[in-house]
């Protein structure tokens, strides 16, 4: 089904979106051998720098395309090359969980997310790095456009693999901030969809009450494409946004935290979209929303420690001490009773924000504290961890340039089971400001 309108264009294969891929391949233009071969060439030439592939297998990339094209078959994703962070599982591939106490491990089968892009006719390039149970331990995978820097975790293989042309959609995850916060650093789409609108069947479990598939791509018409395929609705072109949003503006408690200059940059984008004419107003959150992040930490960690109880108990020297004396500790510190109290915390909180989403369409807030910093340290996840915690649809948008020239993306966020509504705002106000 064409679902964007075809272009003809000048660039390689490899710099193609899905869509176009999919138009290219639906007009005869290309073959889905083709578009594959010039994804791998790119790996070949940039992944000495980037780092941002677990596994990658070319011949079988190359013969999933070669059988495409020879059935002529047609579907939504038709040819389109992607990656899979290295937590989620694949058939075909090894899922290591970035640890190597998982060191050649083979599924038995792919997780929902993989066989839904797959029977769209996407073809899984490889496996993109994680970090270590998608958690703080970094992977190896630098900043596509400066190696000094994080690309962010954890799904940092992924946003690093799009950001630099190697393949159009990856797929990640997000448990506090790991889809958010690296589509910040690497300046591409990042989505986190409403808690439990995309299967996570096959996908490790990190928090059962938090974890969700996250998408890569670099337009929001990518991700609304991929989201529909994943979530079982047959594709559909996103509506123009024909009336002016109404925004809020948010300045979370985790506000001091940012950058002068991100805070400058928002503060700056929450003008421009008015100018546009949008209804852009401040909001305050509710007051309990101060002890999200804190809470989140603790009901993710407490979740955590008992997911990996098996781990822990025989495998406890292959911990990093980032993950041990981090995530474990403070989930076995906490008791099963002050979990409890968190749960009601969050469903408390919830109820208070759609609320809230009441006056707007969607908030403006910010995605990360401000550029990617130097070194291998994942990033703060601060500004994603409430948000995380109210199971709201959220995108991290690529519309700013920190002070030295290097992405730092607007989160955008909407509310539960809104996210066509998101992805159409989202794109409104890319548009005014870039």
């Amino acid at each position: 089904m064409n679902t964007g309108t075809a272009k003809r264009s000048t660039k390689s294969p490899h710099e193609w979106t899905a869509l176009e891929i999919v138009n290219a391949i639906s007009d005869g233009r290309v073959s889905r051998e083709t578009v594959v071969r010039s994804c791998l060439e790119r790996i070949a030439s940039r992944e000495p720098h980037v780092l941002a592939w677990e596994h990658l297998d070319a011949q079988h990339a190359i013969a999933q395309a070669r059988a495409l094209d020879r059935s002529g078959s047609s579907a939504a994703l038709q040819g389109v090359p992607f990656g899979v962070k290295d937590i989620i599982d694949t058939e075909d591939m090894p899922t290591e969980y970035g640890s190597p106490i998982y060191a050649g491990h083979r599924p038995a089968r792919d997780a929902a997310c993989v066989a839904l892009t797959r029977r769209a006719g996407g073809i899984l390039l490889g496996k993109t790095v994680t970090a270590e149970f998608a958690v703080m331990h970094p992977g190896k995978t630098r900043n596509p456009l400066d190696a000094t820097r994080t690309p962010g975790g954890s799904s940092s293989g992924s946003a690093a693999a799009v950001a630099d042309y190697m393949v159009p959609l990856a797929l990640g995850t997000q448990t506090t901030g790991s889809t958010i916060k690296p589509a910040s650093f690497c300046g591409v789409f990042g989505y986190r969809p409403t808690f439990g609108d995309i299967r996570c069947s096959g996908v490790m479990e990190s928090s059962g009450s938090c974890d969700t598939v996250g998408l890569y791509a670099r337009t929001v018409e990518d991700i609304s494409l991929h989201r529909d395929i994943l979530v079982g609705r047959a594709p559909e072109a996103l509506p123009e946004t024909t009336v002016a949003p109404r925004i809020g503006f948010c300045r979370t408690p985790q506000w001091p935290r940012l950058d002068p200059s991100n805070q400058h940059l928002l503060e700056e984008a929450a003008s421009r979209l008015a100018m546009a004419g949008a209804k852009v107003t401040n909001v305050d959150l509710p007051p309990d929303f101060a002890r999200a992040e804190e809470e989140h930490k603790l009901l993710s960690s407490y979740e955590f420690a008992l997911n990996f109880a098996d781990e822990i108990d025989h495998h406890w020297n292959q911990l990093s001490p980032t993950l041990r004396d981090g995530k474990i500790k403070v989930g076995r510190e906490c008791s099963y009773e002050r979990y409890r109290a968190a749960c009601e915390f969050a469903q408390h909180c919830r109820a208070a924000l759609s609320r809230v989403f009441e006056q707007y369409d969607v908030l403006l807030a910010a995605a990360a504290v401000g550029e990617a910093p130097v070194g291998m340290y994942t990033g703060d996840s601060s500004l994603c961890s409430s948000w995380t915690l109210m199971h709201v649809p959220t995108m991290s948008i690529p519309v700013f340039k920190g002070p030295n020239g290097l992405p730092v993306g607007a989160q955008v966020l909407a509310k539960s089971n809104d996210d066509r509504n998101l992805f159409a705002v989202a794109r409104w106000i890319y548009q005014r400001l870039t």
